[in-house]
């Protein structure tokens, strides 16, 4: 697949790797639903439809729980870490992962799926010549599922990769209900979002292997309360390992990497 051929669903998910432009998104109803529309239309004497509501987010999560379970099978039969990144928007995912590319994946060979709701911005940041990178485009949606994990990472060359970063769209609630496969779930705390978020925001806490606590160079300037950051992440998430790090000045990064090393798949 070339960036002038990006890979383009019904459901207007686009999957870019690495370059090219933005292809607007195509939406359209399936032809079994606008003829069902239609009958409905015309059975009504004043031209209306009744609406009932639904609960479809049951099915939704069992039908993405499946696709989970095939993507982490797939992962492991490669021997790939796959590592879900969480956190609101300008948590510094993109810059920790740029880091992290050019340092650790200098060593250990990584491939990265960036996603969010328009533009290929961030996979551009990522695009290095060592490591495969494909953007998602979600349009609308505002988390990843794991039906378009399997899909974009056909778009990845996975020769000789150990590691799989994704980095979901910034988004602190709807990411925490979709399982994508992934065997750790990096969760990303900014100082410079104060230091409640993790009692604001429980269930995507709950659910982290790692806390990230992100920018911690900037934390006095910023009168940043770090005891009571961390108090409230061990309160939410106390089986979360927590680390702290700066991508600006490097801090914390070798413990990072250290806890890459430590969970990557024995070959």
């Amino acid at each position: 697949m070339s960036a002038e051929n990006p890979i383009l669903a019904d459901d207007g998910i686009r999957i870019n790797a690495l370059n090219g432009g933005a292809v607007s998104p195509t939406r359209s109803l399936s032809a079994p639903l606008s003829a069902e529309i239609s009958a409905a239309l015309q059975a009504s004497p004043k031209g209306e439809v009744q609406v009932r509501s639904l609960d479809l987010s049951i099915p939704l999560l069992e039908k993405n729980d499946i696709l989970a379970e095939r993507n982490r099978g797939y992962f492991l039969g490669r021997g790939l870490l796959a590592l879900n990144l969480v956190s609101s928007p300008g948590a510094g995912k993109t810059t920790l992962l740029e880091r992290t590319l050019d340092e650790f994946g200098r060593e250990v060979r990584c491939a990265v799926l960036v996603g969010d709701l328009e533009t290929d911005n961030d996979g551009r940041r990522l695009n290095r010549p060592h490591a495969s990178v494909a953007q998602i485009t979600t349009g609308t949606v505002c988390h990843l599922d794991a039906g378009m994990i399997a899909r974009g990472v056909e778009a990845l060359d996975l020769t000789g990769a150990k590691v799989l970063f994704i980095e979901n769209v910034g988004n602190l609630v709807c990411p925490a209900s979709f399982d994508l496969g992934e065997q750790v779930r990096v969760v990303l705390l900014s100082t410079t979002e104060g230091e409640e978020k993790p009692l604001k925001y429980p269930p995507i806490f709950k659910s982290a292997h790692v806390v990230l606590l992100t920018k911690v160079d900037v934390a006095d300037a910023l009168g940043f309360n770090r005891q009571l950051a961390l108090d409230n992440i061990r309160k939410i998430a106390p089986q979360a390992q927590i680390i702290e790090v700066s991508s600006r000045t490097g801090e914390g990064l070798a413990q990072w990497y250290d806890y890459l090393r430590a969970r990557l798949p024995k070959s």
